[in-house]
C-alpha cells in the first residue's frame, strides 16, 4: 500500500527558473513511500556492491562512516509535481564506493530494506553525481526520508533516490524496478519531464 502526503503549497515554475517544468516549489520535505518505514538499527546496516561476477563488497555502517564523507547542496524534484531547493546532505560518493569495485556494468540495482527497488545508469551514478547519504539538513536522515541511508541521486526525479538504500547490484542491461515496473520511466529526467512511459 502506498502512501502519500501532500502536505505541501506550492508556486508555478514561470516564478522560479531553476524548478524543471511542471514542478512546484515546496518548502515542507513531503513523505512518500511505496510501503511502510522500515527501522534498520545502524548496528544491524550494511551496504553492498555486487558486481555482474557476484563478487560482493560490504560495508557496516562503522566502516561506512570512515569513508571520505562530502557535503552536498543540492536540489531535489519529485515525479509528483514538488521540488525543493537548496536541499543540504551528508554522504559518501559512490565514486568512493566503486573506486575498489571491479566492474564493466553500465547498469545498476538499487536494492532497498523493505524490498524497494529502482534501476539506474552507472553514468548517473559516476561521476560526483550521486552519494549514500546519511544526513540531511545537519541532523541523521529520518527513517521516513530514508534514514539511516538512502542514495541521493539529486539530477534525477526522487524516487531514485531510493530510501533505506543497502545495496547496488551490477547489471549488464537495464531491468526496470518497482517503479519502472509500474509504468514511471526507465530513466527519470526532471528536466525533460520523463515522468512515465
Amino acid at each position: 500500500m502506498a502512501v502519500f502526503s501532500r502536505g505541501f503549497g506550492g508556486r508555478r515554475r514561470e516564478a522560479d527558473p531553476a524548478l524543471p517544468p511542471g514542478q512546484y516549489l515546496t518548502k515542507d520535505f513531503p513523505v512518500l513511500s511505496a510501503g511502510p518505514t522500515p527501522r534498520i538499527p545502524t548496528d544491524e546496516w550494511t551496504f553492498r556492491i555486487v558486481t555482474e561476477k557476484a563478487t560482493t563488497t560490504t560495508w557496516t555502517w562503522d566502516e561506512f562512516l570512515a569513508l571520505p564523507i562530502e557535503d552536498i547542496d543540492t536540489d531535489i524534484h519529485c515525479v509528483t509535481r514538488w521540488s525543493k531547493l537548496g536541499t543540504s546532505w551528508r554522504g559518501v560518493s559512490i565514486d568512493t564506493l566503486m573506486a575498489e569495485v571491479d566492474t564493466d556494468a553500465q547498469f545498476a540495482m538499487a536494492h532497498c530494506y523493505g524490498g524497494y527497488t529502482t534501476n539506474v545508469p552507472m553514468a548517473d551514478l559516476l561521476g560526483g553525481k550521486a552519494w549514500v547519504a546519511f544526513e540531511f539538513d545537519g541532523a541523521p536522515l529520518a527513517p521516513e526520508h530514508g534514514g539511516p541511508a538512502r542514495l541521493l541521486v539529486p539530477h534525477l526525479y526522487f524516487w531514485k533516490s531510493a530510501k533505506w538504500v543497502n545495496a547496488l547490484v551490477m547489471q549488464d542491461r537495464d531491468r526496470p524496478g518497482f517503479w519502472e515496473q509500474n509504468g514511471y520511466h526507465l530513466h527519470g529526467d526532471p528536466w525533460t519531464e520523463e515522468r512515465y512511459w
